[in-house]
């Protein structure tokens, strides 16, 4: 990053714990332009923070800077703006492909004489193995070895990739696989609010900002980070120096009041806003959450909400730095030095928000009373489509004729001739002789970047585990039960709360340490269970809390598929089926046969926040973090090639050096218009 052009004289320097910074002060272009910074939204002053910093440098103009500053909530459609990420963040199945074009840069360097070693990426990228593990075997304690070995056996060519590129490239930091999933790594330890490099012999800071090969990147809009998804081309750019060319967009506000109440977690709050914004219309917006509410959320309900823009449609959806910010950053274990510099940089750029901040000017506005909101679901198969948990036995029945075209009568309704022309399975398991029919629930499964970040509902899930096994409930035997934490602090704290066993109790192992149900990771049903689910082409039900549930995606014999917080994920192993109203009807029954409903062993809020206050500590995320490059004996075994060029092997089906970089001419040819190019296929909104 370079600093030696100033068009706007908007360079000064910030006193911070760790030494004076520069920066380029909003203050002082807000004066030179005559524009109120107080009225733009804090996306857009972020996105006008990097245009004024990258101004005269080649890749921005004063003119774009004083269009981001003129941001007006009545401009119908923006005009094109580049936009310089600080960082690229990639996982391992869209990562490898970019970093494969790298390596074949460096092969024809090397082939045209010059030094291979200086092809590396020009922004900073991250990229975290978390998308390569399948839950093959689940609930025993033996899940998580077994899972992992499968991990490594199937991905060695992948990984001996990886891993010669980790010590190949500079710029390039890889996360080992087991780690956790990237949006969670990138929130709890990645991500630092402010960056500071080195420029021009001084130090420099900015707000972090990143675009990511995966579309909830936007996860981390929950700690003030702007950052959303981008293609492999559009990222391919970015890391080799050029701009991200973007609308400067529309910015909806979304006014959240109140607060939750008993019963509801923040997977309900985002399912209700994923529904809201999705009748609304955000698509190639940014969203911008302010009002008093905000003070009320915690950053993890924060990043479960921010998570889930691509569900409602959104390009970001972004809260900005205030106090539960710093708070964050202090309870994830960041230096002391850097949450003072985010607190001095925010507060010095108008970008820091309190309760008495005024509220920008926004494009639109949506408000939400929190505490309107109920437990709920969505499914069967579109995360938009909200189920309150009350009327989740009606809807299920009505999806079973209107969606999939079913008898009711299987569902344990009404008997009659239909039923009998199309009894219910049953299936032997080891536990003996089950019935299977439409709604049975084949698959739960604690998963996701979504809810496993967030410590009140895990904690929520253990406290409910722990008060069903102590009244004797436990998972029926039909139900694959799994854990799949986004990171491995979630296992610490869990340990220290003494909740594992319990959730261990009812199946809910861990399995492994990344992105498994929610990206159709699920593995293999038990074979009895999907004989009887082709056989009798039964509706089987899975229950989830991830983001995603599109018929198909979670298992390919799982067609009806709802999202949920984690403590409804175990309540309905419990049940075993999806159509029940878990107001009225119990979960089962304890040791001395009496029903057990499912408020009887719902945990309260309170005793959620005492929990996660005694057992989440700093301490927890410093030590799992100190060597999270490192990586265990299984990756540090890999045999990796301690070489500038990459080693091609002719007989691979994986990865193969790409044709377009070989024999290259010394000299660029002409860049010319695509002609004659045709649509290769048109798909429909979802």
């Amino acid at each position: 990053m370079t600093t030696s052009a100033d068009p706007f004289e908007a360079r000064t320097t910030l006193d911070s714990g760790s030494g004076p910074v520069a920066y380029y002060s909003l203050e002082r272009l807000g004066s030179e332009l005559g524009v109120r910074l107080s009225q733009l939204p804090y996306t857009i002053r972020i996105l006008l923070e990097n245009a004024l910093r990258h101004c005269g440098q080649g890749t921005v103009t004063e003119d774009e800077v004083r269009a981001i500053a003129g941001w007006s909530p009545e401009e119908p459609v923006g005009r094109d703006i580049p936009f310089m990420p600080g960082r690229v963040l990639m996982q391992d199945f869209t990562g490898v492909p970019a970093i494969v074009d790298m390596a074949a840069m460096r092969a024809e360097v090397h082939r045209l004489g010059g030094d291979p070693s200086k092809i590396n990426p020009l922004v900073p990228i991250d990229l975290v193995i978390d998308h390569s593990v399948q839950v093959d075997l689940a609930g025993t304690p033996k899940a998580l070895a077994r899972n992992v070995e499968m991990e490594y056996q199937r991905n060695g060519e992948r990984y001996a990739f990886l891993r010669w590129a980790q010590g190949a490239f500079d710029n390039l930091r890889v996360v080992p696989p087991g780690a956790g999933i990237v949006h969670q790594v990138n929130l709890e330890y990645l991500a630092s609010v402010v960056s500071v490099r080195e420029a021009g012999g001084e130090r420099v800071a900015f707000p972090d900002t990143l675009v990511g090969t995966d579309s909830h990147t936007t996860m981390i809009n929950g700690l003030s980070v702007l950052g959303w998804g981008v293609g492999g081309i559009e990222a391919e750019a970015v890391l080799l120096g050029q701009p991200y060319y973007m609308l400067l967009p529309q910015v909806v506000g979304f006014r959240l009041t109140g607060a939750l109440v008993e019963g509801s977690t923040a997977t309900d709050l985002v399912l209700t806003i994923t529904q809201m914004l999705r009748r609304s219309g955000v698509v190639g917006k940014f969203v911008e959450f302010c009002g008093p509410g905000l003070s009320s959320l915690s950053l993890p309900d924060r990043a479960t909400i921010a998570n889930m823009s691509p569900e409602y449609g959104a390009t970001v959806g972004f809260f900005p730095t205030d106090e539960e910010t710093l708070a964050y950053l202090r309870g994830t274990g960041r230096d002391s030095e850097q949450v003072d510099l985010v607190e001095r940089y925010a507060r010095a750029q108008g970008l820091f928000r309190t309760d008495s901040t005024p509220e920008p000017r926004f494009s639109g506005l949506l408000e939400l009373d929190m505490s309107t909101v109920e437990p709920s679901l969505a499914g069967p198969k579109r995360p938009q489509d909200k189920v309150l948990m009350r009327e989740m036995k009606e809807a299920f029945h009505t999806a079973l004729g209107e969606v999939y075209g079913k008898s009711f009568s299987q569902s344990g309704g009404p008997g009659g001739a239909a039923a009998e022309r199309e009894p219910a399975p049953s299936v032997t398991l080891d536990g003996g002789e089950v019935t299977l029919r439409h709604g049975s629930v084949v698959i739960a499964a604690i998963t996701s970047c979504t809810n496993t970040s967030n410590p009140s509902v895990m904690i929520g899930a253990g406290l409910l585990a722990r008060n069903a096994t102590e009244r004797g409930l436990r998972t029926r035997s039909w139900v694959k039960a799994s854990m799949a934490p986004g990171s491995r602090v979630v296992e610490d704290y869990l340990k220290a709360a003494g909740l594992l066993p319990h959730l261990e109790e009812l199946r809910f192992h861990i399995v492994g340490y990344g992105c498994t149900t929610c990206i159709g990771n699920s593995g293999p049903l038990a074979e009895p269970i999907a004989e009887a689910v082709t056989e009798h082409d039964l509706i089987a039900a899975s229950v989830l809390s991830g983001n995603r549930n599109f018929e198909g995606r979670v298992h390919p014999q799982v067609k009806a598929n709802y999202l949920a917080s984690p403590m409804l994920v175990v309540a309905y192993a419990l049940a075993g089926r999806v159509d029940i109203d878990l107001d009225n009807d119990p979960l089962g029954v304890d040791s001395e046969d009496r029903p057990v409903y499912l408020r009887d062993i719902w945990p309260s809020h309170e005793e959620i926040s005492r929990t996660v206050t005694q057992s989440l500590k700093p301490e927890m995320f410093a030590e799992r973090y100190s060597n999270v490059f490192d990586g265990n004996e299984m990756w540090n075994a890999i045999s990796g090639q301690d070489a500038d060029l990459y080693g091609w092997n002719p007989a691979s089906t994986y990865i193969k050096e790409p044709p377009f970089f070989k024999n290259l001419a010394p000299e660029a040819s002409p860049i010319t218009d695509i002609e004659g190019a045709r649509v290769v296929v048109v798909l429909g909104d979802s």
